[in-house]
């Protein structure tokens, strides 16, 4: 007997017929993934049979026995809240930011008509996935979390009712390798004890052959190529599926030999250190950063590896000024980095976020985004000075110019990650500071912006703190790196000699699980 069919499906949204003629099954207990690159209608197929979705819906979706097709808001809610449960892919946007984390999971047990858990139920739901420290994480809220410590924190709450079905859009691509097993682990291990079903959608084919039954490969809106996951995962024989396949970093491809050599000193920290308040009346500080050193030379990329939590992004955001330092000097160029940065300074490092979208303004047209930090350090330039250098930067990321009056929510994922470096480098930068450049994309757009970035070094000589959880992906293009583990750095080196014989027991497992 099945869980839950779809039987074909298509969604429309105006006049435009997004997702056609899918079909699939999932049994009580069972995992069936849905595969493809940003755009195949993987999360429209997932979403739209429970209303999360602007499109109408036709042919047959069955839950339990019941049709959803035609059913009712006030029944697709209650459904909802009751036998299903949902993980976002931007746990950022979907996390509301008033609430703290004890306050999204009471709510999600209540909703689904369970009575409010006390704190060691919600302590215990936490360290369910994964989360250490649950009774300092649960008076957190969503922006005081990192982005792996968000996903998790929207694992838990979509199964703290213990759902009938699972609808998992990307659960795992903000987390490092070793956490994504470990989740992948705990959802395998409540399948099989509530049967719960499980419909995972994903870019990485490589891990769906541990965790799914069956995996249906989607490509503009329709299926492609559907099996067995064992046999796709190893031996797809689609050309899409393979390129999915061959675009999916990995350590058994050849390093690259084309880096450039680095030049003079950019960044240097010494001893940088940062500590947080702890929260509450009598709560100890938290140091997220422990006596760090690092430097990073003009052209040179140097990946900050390690775990969710780490303390990857602190540093990142301690370096481009946008975080406190609390110990230690952070230099540029041998001069003092201080708190209060020279316009100059700011200019010469810029940012690029975790979440594209999160981190551009939904209102402002494409133009505007980018130009906003022409505003702040360039304030000699004519409006016609803005656009020229606007223009200038949507080529060098290789989108087109009539993207820059579209707003932000028309873009796909790897266009807002382009928008998101456009406006790193319409300020004309020597570095940049790339939080998981590439986590949320397919692996597909994912090798697109690794050729940009490889480019942009190549061409514009411009120096990068690679922040990542993926040493595939930080082999690729950087030079060195720096393993994190709890604050501190347990091993640096060329990224040939980390791979190649690693010696800290952290970098052994990210090498193990690449």
């Amino acid at each position: 007997m099945s869980l839950y069919r779809l039987e074909g499906l298509s969604v429309t949204i105006g006049n435009r017929t997004l997702v056609r003629d899918v079909s699939l099954e999932i049994a009580p207990g069972e995992c069936v993934a849905l595969a493809g690159a940003s755009g195949s209608g993987k999360s429209l197929t997932s979403l739209s049979p429970f209303g999360l979705s602007a499109g109408r819906i036709g042919g047959s979706a069955m839950l339990a026995g019941q049709q959803l097709a035609g059913l009712p808001e006030a029944d697709l809610s209650r459904l909802r809240r009751v036998h299903v449960g949902f993980v976002f892919q931007q746990p950022l946007t979907a996390l509301t930011p008033h609430l703290t984390a004890a306050q999204h999971l009471a709510e999600c047990v209540m909703q689904a008509g369970g009575q409010r858990p006390d704190r060691a139920a919600l302590c215990h739901m936490l360290e369910a996935v994964g989360l250490a420290d649950p009774l300092v994480k649960l008076r957190r809220y969503p922006h005081q979390l990192s982005g792996g410590e968000r996903q998790r924190l929207m694992i838990a709450c979509a199964i703290a009712h213990r759902p009938k079905l699972l609808i998992a859009d990307e659960p795992v691509s903000a987390l490092d390798a070793h956490l994504r097993g470990e989740i992948m682990a705990l959802l395998t291990r409540l399948r099989h004890e509530t049967g719960m079903g499980l419909l995972l959608v994903s870019h990485d084919l490589a891990s769906l052959e541990a965790h799914a039954v069956r995996v249906l490969v989607m490509q503009g809106g329709q299926v492609v190529e559907a099996g067995a996951a064992a046999t796709i995962a190893r031996a797809p024989t689609h050309a899409y599926s393979r390129a999915l396949w061959e675009a999916t970093p990995s350590l058994r491809a050849p390093l690259p030999g084309d880096l450039p050599a680095p030049g003079a000193p950019l960044v240097e920290a010494r001893g940088l250190t940062v500590r947080f308040a702890g929260a509450g009346l009598f709560a100890r500080p938290v140091t997220a950063v422990d006596n760090v050193d690092l430097s990073v030379r003009e052209g040179e990329a140097v990946a900050l590896i390690g775990g969710s939590g780490s303390g990857k992004s602190t540093i990142g955001r301690a370096i481009a000024g946008l975080g406190p330092v609390s110990a230690g000097a952070v230099s540029w160029r041998g001069g003092p980095l201080k708190p209060h940065r020279t316009r100059e300074q700011r200019r010469s490092i810029q940012p690029v976020f975790q979440d594209p979208l999160a981190s551009l303004d939904p209102r402002w047209r494409v133009s505007d985004v980018i130009a906003e930090p022409l505003v702040h350090l360039r304030p000699d330039l004519t409006a016609w000075g803005r656009a020229g250098l606007v223009k200038k930067a949507l080529q060098l990321v290789d989108l087109d110019g009539a993207l820059a009056d579209a707003t932000p929510m028309a873009l796909s994922g790897g266009q807002a990650q382009r928008v998101a470096i456009a406006r790193a480098l319409v300020a004309e930068p020597q570095m940049l500071v790339l939080d998981e450049a590439t986590s949320a994309l397919d692996p597909l757009v994912g090798a697109q912006i690794v050729a940009l970035l490889k480019r942009l070094q190549r061409e514009q000589h411009i120096a990068m703190l690679v922040i990542t959880h993926d040493l595939a992906l930080a082999a690729q293009f950087c030079h060195r790196a720096l393993v994190l583990d709890a604050g501190q750095i347990v091993e640096a080196g060329p990224i040939v000699e980390l791979i190649a014989a690693p010696q800290a027991a952290m970098t052994q497992r990210l090498v193990a699980a690449s």
